[in-house]
């Protein structure tokens, strides 16, 4: 019996070692166990969400736009000192998603709002 983790992508259990790497002969699907123990490690620590100031920032939390935003395709600029009530964070490359009264559903970056 094989004291090897079976495959990712196909769930073999005839998964055999080649040097540092494990591989499925079933699917031909390599990985590292270093990686996968990386991953589970990574997966498990729920990122941190920090405002301009540094404080954390929460789902539901209302923060301040800190300087002047133009989105792109929209005529109208988002002024220093505008509120943003109820965010919710999303992990993609802007960081909170909103609706900012008169300009509708936004997407932000948690680099210029400080939290009120």
């Amino acid at each position: 019996m094989s004291a090897l983790p079976p495959c990712p992508q196909c769930s073999s259990e005839f998964t055999y070692q080649d040097g540092a790497n494990l591989v499925c002969p079933e699917c031909a699907h390599e990985w590292s166990p270093a990686a996968d123990a990386a991953d589970a490690a990574s997966s498990s620590a729920a990122r941190v969400y920090r405002d301009a100031a540094g404080n954390v920032l929460q789902d539901g939390d209302t923060v301040t736009v800190i300087k002047d935003l133009k989105p792109k395709g929209s005529g109208g600029v988002i002024k220093q000192g505008t509120k943003v009530k109820n965010i919710r964070l999303v992990d993609s490359d802007h960081d909170i998603d909103c609706k900012i009264d008169g300009f509708g559903a936004m997407s932000l970056k948690s680099e210029f709002v400080r939290k009120v």
